[in-house]
């Protein structure tokens, strides 16, 4: 009899065990590492932004932990696909290009496509589209295949300069390297109000889009998880917290 209760109780250890291991699952999270004020490498070397700050505290919340890996944004689908990471929360939008290779979480944050110009600067939105200028974008981004695709269709000139990041673009538009520079608007808030850079928005380019998080295809229990835990964030107090740390406008 006493043989018999060990070994229920062992079981029963043992089950109880299972169970706390199972519910701390682990995950990488991929981030642009020059993507301010959504994911970057801050001085310190450590991964930080709003996205960094949101996912954390959705991991605490929901039971699993993360660790964000900077990544090559040109290739982080792929990446994604190869189970090199397993998200990717970094400001990515959702377009019917990436939703047909991986699966998004519901839309967490909406963001306008700009134009930037330096501060003195007249060019207008309709000079940098059809004045036969030289326009910066950031490399494996949506706006960015927007901006090729849409050229032909709409009688733009621009030429196309690729870059790694759109604080980078930022830079050979100050160093007039280029003479604008296209971006999602809250980067670009970021480096006029942040980082105090002498430039200026003229105008939108392209239609507004949807950030998610985006997962493999197969890893349901993944979707779950960050889907309520975005669920729990935006009705907590946090949420305006992390908009007014991060955001310049607050939205």
């Amino acid at each position: 009899m006493r043989k018999h209760l060990l070994t229920m109780i062992l079981t029963f250890a043992f089950a109880a065990m299972s169970v706390v291991g199972a519910s701390a699952a682990s995950y990488v999270n991929g981030i642009d590492a020059n993507y301010p004020p959504f994911a970057y490498v801050d001085q310190a070397g450590k991964p930080s932004g709003f996205d960094v700050d949101a996912m954390d505290w959705i991991a605490k919340a929901m039971g699993f932990t993360v660790t964000h890996k900077p990544m090559d944004w040109n290739g982080i689908i792929p990446d994604l696909l190869a189970k090199k990471i397993d998200m990717v929360c970094s400001g990515m939008s959702i377009s019917p290009e990436r939703a047909a290779r991986v699966t998004f979480s519901d839309p967490y944050y909406t963001i306008r496509k700009v134009l930037v110009v330096t501060e003195k600067s007249t060019l207008t939105r309709d000079d940098v589209l059809t004045g036969n200028k030289k326009l910066g974008v950031q490399r494996g981004t949506n706006e960015a295949e927007w901006l090729a695709k849409n050229r032909d269709a709409n009688k733009w000139n621009y030429t196309l300069g690729y870059y790694d990041s759109s604080p980078m673009a930022a830079e050979d538009l100050l160093n007039g390297r280029i003479d604008a520079a296209g971006m999602d608007s809250a980067p670009a808030d970021d480096i006029i109000h942040r980082a105090k850079k002498p430039l200026k928005i003229i105008g939108e380019f392209a239609p507004e889009d949807n950030f998610g998080v985006a997962m493999r295809n197969e890893d349901t229990e993944l979707h779950k998880l960050v889907n309520e835990g975005f669920k729990k964030l935006k009705a907590d107090p946090y949420w305006e917290e992390l908009k007014a740390k991060h955001l310049s406008s607050g939205k």
